[in-house]
């Protein structure tokens, strides 16, 4: 087999950590598998390097700024390797330009055009553990560019899809996916098996098990990704095409986005082009709209509400007023935003086939007093924005009422 490991940064955050990867590693190509293995930076590491560079700048999306952060990875496939020979297997480390991850130019949310895995196969044939930096690339015009927080989770997949590995691994500080985060509700489950899907709707909605590039590499290209912990051998979540006995489950997970913030634009003209006219500068800009509900017409004018990640309201604001002030006024007056929201949402496949799944969610957060502000849905997934306050309540009660918890026969140190 061709098996892709990847490793967090609490898996490698120290010498000790990095030896047991090591063990890890030769264990596996013992077995007779051939073994790439891509790491991130030490625990830690890239937010001490982004501290260094908020005291000199401000903007994140900048070449200098990922020349900098890539660095906690390159450090971290060197000591990996030498943790391999020094254990007495044979390893060599490869940069995102040594193995040519090719991106396209978007600093530090750069997106994976294409990979060269002939440096890493001539690896497997001189009976070398190929040791990949995560996280990082290189664009055409040879700046290196960094993949976003989280990026090396699709590092690990794209690397799995280039060599057509039988499995990635991925290897962090959680046994697997849960139902809800444990920290939240103790009672959570882990589960066996989840669908691409599935796990694409958790982590886009806030799951911070799996970086969503990843889960989308992962069923383009069929790759199966097995989430464990680098802590024990236990099996962890395997992340599969969906089968036959998920829909037999309504709900999978509750999931829960606390970094939202939500913009609504008044007074709007209800003529058409005005939605494509707001939000085109804030595409240009790369800034993701997430919900967006329009209000009902009222004497030739509508409300427009729409949500976006709580960091770039800011400056989705100031974008707003400066590309289209015939909209939303000269000076903003017509802007409004709330940072004090947050997105509870269940997801799972089994809701296909079963009806009342919004009715009891929307039953459920009434019985706490928790009021809707925005609602959306798709085929497995339902979400409503809430006030940020009441999180961790609307968490809690959707997953117990849900049926989510663990029977109390098997619930331990509770």
């Amino acid at each position: 087999m061709l098996i892709v490991q990847k490793y967090g940064g609490t898996s490698v955050g120290s010498i000790d950590r990095m030896k047991a990867v090591a063990a890890r590693c030769l264990a596996t190509a013992r077995e007779g598998h051939s073994v790439a293995v891509v790491v991130s930076a030490m625990s830690g590491e890239t937010n001490r390097l982004l501290k260094l560079v908020n005291e000199l700048h401000d903007d994140l999306n900048d070449r200098e700024v990922d020349v900098i952060v890539s660095t906690g990875e390159q450090v971290s496939v060197g000591l990996v390797a030498l943790a391999i020979r020094a254990a007495g297997g044979k390893a060599r480390s490869f940069l995102g330009h040594q193995c040519k991850i090719m991106t396209d130019s978007a600093f530090s949310r750069a997106r994976i055009v294409s990979i060269d895995s002939k440096p890493i196969k001539d690896a497997f044939a001189a009976g070398e553990i190929a040791v990949i930096a995560g996280f990082q690339g290189v664009d055409e015009k040879g700046n290196i560019t960094t993949l976003g927080r989280g990026g090396s989770d699709t590092t690990g997949v794209a690397i799995a899809a280039a060599l057509g590995a039988d499995v990635c691994e991925i290897y962090t500080d959680v046994d697997g996916v849960y139902t809800t985060d444990p920290n939240v509700v103790p009672t959570a489950r882990k589960i066996d098996r989840i669908s691409y899907e599935e796990m694409l709707e958790l982590a886009s909605l806030g799951a911070k098990v799996l970086q969503i590039r990843s889960v989308e590499l992962g069923m383009k290209y069929g790759v199966p990704i097995h989430v464990r912990t680098s802590f024990s051998d236990a099996p962890g979540t395997w992340v599969v095409p969906e089968e036959a006995d998920m829909e037999k489950v309504v709900v999978s997970g509750v999931t829960v986005a606390k970094d939202e913030a939500k913009i609504t634009c008044k007074d709007l003209s209800d003529t058409s082009g005005v939605a494509g006219k707001l939000f085109a500068p804030l595409a240009d800009a790369n800034i993701s709209v997430d919900m967006i509900v329009q209000n009902q017409a009222y004497d030739g004018t509508t409300d427009l509400t729409f949500t976006v990640p709580r960091g770039d309201r800011k400056r989705a604001v100031e974008i707003l007023k400066e590309k289209v002030p015939d909209l939303v006024g000269t000076g903003g007056e017509k802007v409004l935003f709330d940072d004090e929201i947050c997105k509870v949402s269940v997801v799972g496949v089994g809701m296909r086939s079963h009806a009342g799944i919004a009715k009891k969610m929307f039953q459920l957060l009434a019985g706490e007093n928790i009021n809707i502000q925005l609602i959306s849905t798709s085929e497995i997934k339902i979400s409503c924005v809430i006030a940020h306050k009441y999180a961790e309540l609307a968490v809690r009660a959707l997953h117990d009422g849900f049926g989510l918890s663990l029977p109390p026969n098997e619930r331990t140190g509770l």
